[in-house]
């Protein structure tokens, strides 16, 4: 049986009896069933009891929540089954070497940057761009402290939207990336798709040896999966920017789905349900894959990421962030 992600948008209550799962709301009771669930993303209120809980830990079944906005809240994540002793070594000392640190925190905004010439080159905006790269990513490579990466990959992405907003129609651009509160429609959509596609790479994470709370690029917190945030820096503009442009080119949202509140702008509901649909359907599509010679989800792409870091680690092969061929 082929997994898939569930969200939970409506409130309700998530309980188990006997071997199976129910959401239950007042549209009525449905039954889950838990052999074909790979992971849980829930939006509404909702109440889950301590047997569902443990049945979900018991198959490995990581839960994300998010609050009434659409923002990530936490994660209900599961005992590790696929713990490597000496991968969290090999992770740590990674992090704790500077110059092994700052070549991983270097390699993922590279990718990213090239990723994002690669999403201006499809949209024929990409005027100067690229002589303008070149030279931050020569920058980059000089770069002695993670705030000096860190600041080149700020300048890289602030010439980045500038190039995309010119894509983009009267009264969805960016002008300005803001976050709590997103100040217009296309900010409120950027950062819904990015705390998904977070979630997303938590998941993946789990299901792979590496501990998510050592990273490279991104400081190391104690309350989050930090090492999910250098892997979306990967794809962000492969995943969330392309979705995010089509859905606004194509009109597949308008401004009436997306609400002013708390001083900013929110999506809505329905919104949010057109904005996840089409986001599940992103990652399920397949290409081609230049050095497996196969077909392979988008979805499926995070995991190879993860797997190709593991191998720099241990010292079987050098990592090179994904650039899209697609």
């Amino acid at each position: 049986m082929r997994k898939r992600s569930i969200t939970l948008l409506s409130d309700g209550t998530l309980f188990r009896r006997e071997n199976t799962l129910y959401f239950e709301n007042e549209r009525g009771r449905k039954p889950l069933a838990v052999e074909g669930i790979y992971d849980v993303y829930i939006y509404g209120h909702v109440n889950i009891t301590s047997q569902a809980l443990h049945y979900l830990a018991q198959k490995g079944i990581a839960v994300h929540f998010f609050n009434h906005y659409g923002h990530y809240d936490g994660s209900f994540y599961p005992r590790e089954s696929l713990n490597s002793g000496d991968l969290v070594i090999r992770q740590a000392e990674h992090y704790l070497d500077r110059e092994k640190r700052l070549k991983l925190a270097r390699l993922f905004v590279r990718g990213s940057a090239l990723n994002m010439e690669r999403n201006l080159k499809r949209w024929k905006v990409n005027d100067g761009f690229s002589e303008e790269l070149k030279a931050l990513l020569e920058e980059l490579e000089e770069a002695k402290k993670i705030t000096e990466v860190m600041n080149v990959e700020a300048r890289i992405r602030e010439a980045y939207y500038s190039r995309w907003d010119e894509h983009l129609p009267e009264g969805f651009k960016i002008v300005k990336r803001t976050r709590r509160p997103p100040e217009n429609e296309m900010n409120a959509l950027i950062s819904f798709l990015n705390s998904r596609l977070y979630a997303t790479i938590v998941s993946e994470l789990y299901n792979t040896q590496l501990v998510p709370t050592v990273s490279y690029l991104h400081e190391p917190g104690e309350r989050r999966f930090s090492l999910a945030l250098d892997l979306s820096e990967i794809f962000k503009p492969i995943v969330v920017d392309r979705l995010a442009t089509r859905l606004i080119t194509k009109r597949i949202l308008s401004k009436e789905h997306f609400r002013e509140e708390l001083n900013g702008v929110l999506l809505t509901k329905e919104g949010m349900r057109k904005v996840l649909g089409e986001y599940e359907n992103e990652l399920t599509k397949s290409v081609r894959h230049p050095e497996l010679k196969k077909n392979v989800t988008k979805k499926r792409l995070i995991r190879l990421e993860a797997y190709k870091l593991i191998k720099h680690l241990v010292g079987v092969k050098e990592y090179e962030p994904l650039v899209a061929w697609f």
